[in-house]
């Protein structure tokens, strides 16, 4: 992939937990990454529903038992693998994926505009 940004490490996100990282220079919109085990899923952290962050403290993007993201403003629940939403007023209706690769080091990457 050409023109890409680096998140972090793989190593920097517990696994089964979430982090937010803030969109590229000048971008509206921050990103979100959930590790399970050796794979890293990345969305835009924005709610389909009214496109407000999904999480009302720091990287808090999880519900309780750590098994779905969850929109803290309206209670809606996605899917980790996809960002297909479950339950909530957006239901039917998908996180906005980011494409993301962990090279040879464990580093994480996204497309440099990813969250603009």
């Amino acid at each position: 992939m050409t023109d890409e940004r680096s998140l972090c490490r793989l190593e920097e996100i517990p696994d089964g937990k979430a982090r937010g990282f803030a969109g590229p220079p000048g971008g509206f919109m921050g990103l979100l990454a959930v590790r399970r085990g050796e794979a890293v899923f990345v969305y835009v952290n924005s709610c389909p529903h009214i496109g407000v962050p999904l999480e009302m403290m720091p990287d808090r993007f999880l519900d309780g038992a750590g098994r779905r993201i969850l929109c803290a403003v309206h209670g809606a629940t996605f899917r980790v693998e996809d960002g297909f939403c479950l339950t909530g007023p957006c239901a039917g209706d998908s996180l906005e994926a980011v494409p993301a690769r962990i090279d040879a080091e464990g580093t994480i990457w996204v497309p440099a505009d990813a969250g603009a």
